[in-house]
């Protein structure tokens, strides 16, 4: 009998990869109008550029072991106190500026004023956007008193929060709310799936897992025992990590959870 389930929040309810396609989409054209640049190009300069110099900085791991990505860290910020957040808050300004700077250099433009320009507009335009599935209320709506819901995300506590806040029309749906900044450890770290547990007061078997991504959600879940959903909406093969379960959209956990119970 399912009592409890135990969901991701980014691109599982909340659309992140969409609001960060946005955001460039929207700071790219800034740089375009500056400079008659490729948005396109540009953005996957950016891209790559920003995922090459996060890698180098010592905080590295530290936001891995959290789930801090490299394009939550254009934008996002992060606390003064617990763990390597107050060394990354001191980072993300020239990051920030050493991404965009670098995404230039690449389309042949040396602009570092221009960089740092781009890299402060980033996180504006990234707050204009917080987009939800389409199927996202609509399933909260179904499960609202019939199961104990908890959310479960990797990032920055201050991050998270921003998320939240961009969309309130989530947060009353949940009875717990777990970011791993605040806990100390990521998924699929199984430590932080037994706290959940320990919060919920449930047995492992009367709880499902909730998430988009193999390599954490569902990782850390089957490691933990707790039965896990894949949602799959893009199709994709899956790898070495295998769910209990696979649905391609969230409206498809009603039938499973009638089958389950």
């Amino acid at each position: 009998m399912i009592k409890t389930i135990i969901f991701d929040l980014d691109d599982t309810l909340l659309w992140d990869e969409k609001s960060v396609k946005d955001a460039f989409e929207q700071t790219c054209q800034i740089a375009s109008e500056r400079y008659d640049v490729d948005p396109v190009r540009l953005e996957k300069a950016v891209r790559e550029n920003a995922a090459r110099i996060y890698a180098m900085y010592p905080t590295y791991e530290f936001t891995k072991m959290i789930g801090i990505n490299p394009f939550e860290g254009l934008w996002g910020e992060f606390p003064d106190q617990g763990g390597e957040f107050p060394a990354l808050k001191k980072i993300v300004t020239d990051y920030r500026k050493d991404a965009w700077t670098a995404g230039l250099k690449d389309m042949g433009i040396d602009d570092e004023a221009f960089g740092y320009e781009l890299g402060d507009a980033f996180p504006r335009e990234r707050r204009k956007t917080a987009a939800l599935y389409n199927d996202t209320i609509q399933l909260l709506d179904a499960l609202k008193g019939e199961y104990e819901l908890l959310l479960l995300t990797n990032g920055s506590p201050a991050l998270q929060n921003i998320k939240l806040e961009l969309t309130p029309e989530l947060v009353d749906y949940f009875k717990h709310i777990v970011i791993s900044g605040d806990f100390g450890k990521g998924k699929p770290d199984q430590s932080i799936f037994e706290h959940a547990l320990e919060l919920i007061g449930s047995d492992k078997n009367e709880v499902l897992m909730v998430g988009d991504n193999l390599n954490t959600d569902i990782l850390g879940a089957n490691q933990t025992g707790i039965p896990s959903v894949w949602i799959n909406r893009k199709n994709s093969k899956p790898n070495e990590v295998k769910a209990t379960y696979e649905i391609r959209n969230l409206m498809e956990l009603i039938p499973l959870l009638d089958k389950l119970n």
